[in-house]
């Protein structure tokens, strides 16, 4: 790809209050150097005892102030990144990889059939090209009642998945996203919200 046509995937941020961290850093540095010279410097020199409890004190001192050290070195020049998932497809476009994703259950008591139908949906709805991506469900139970709650998550993925494009929905599960989505006057949505219901209500019964 051209360079002029290059898009980031990411964009990396400094994290807010650096210098705060780096001061309270310093100062703790400050303390550490202290507390060592002054086990250096006051050695005991009585007992056998004493001995190998000064040693006993000091090597855990020094273990603990390894950690902190590490811990702080990697947080010095702390950042986060912002991903653009958008512009996947387009700098790689027909490039990406196919995906397996298998969706485990076992007991339609402890994972009701319209939570995995719901989670399988959500999966389905992934903004990535539809001929690379493959949803597997593995039951282990064996349940037909999850059989049959997958044969109506098929049927209502018709509905779904371009009710998902068209109006970019977020989140993709459509039991998450009718909770959390104020209602619009759209007959279109209602229908998609009804037929979801009907489902779920199929399944409790």
């Amino acid at each position: 790809m051209a360079k002029n046509n290059y898009v980031p995937l990411f964009e990396t941020k400094k994290v807010q209050g650096r210098i705060f961290f780096r001061c309270i850093a310093a100062s703790i540095f400050l303390g550490v150097c202290f507390i060592v010279m002054y086990r250096v410097m006051f050695f005991p020199v009585g007992g056998k005892a004493e001995r190998w409890t000064w040693i006993g004190q000091f090597l855990s001192e020094l273990w603990f102030c390894l950690y902190w050290f590490f811990t702080a070195v990697s947080r010095w020049n702390s950042v986060y990144r912002l991903p653009y998932i958008d512009r996947l497809s387009q700098r790689f476009g027909k490039e990406l990889p196919g995906i397996d994703i298998f969706v485990c259950t076992a007991d339609p008591l402890m994972e009701p059939p319209s939570m995995v139908l719901n989670t399988v949906l959500s999966v389905m709805a992934y903004d990535y090209p539809p001929e690379k991506l493959s949803i597997y469900l593995s039951d282990d139970g064996g349940s037909d009642l999850t059989f049959y709650a997958m044969l109506e998550a098929a049927n209502f993925s018709k509905t779904w998945l371009p009710f998902c494009k068209k109006l970019k929905v977020e989140p993709t599960s459509p039991e998450a996203y009718f909770r959390t989505a104020s209602e619009p006057m759209n007959a279109e949505w209602l229908s998609v919200k009804v037929n979801l219901i009907l489902i779920s209500c199929t399944h409790i019964v």
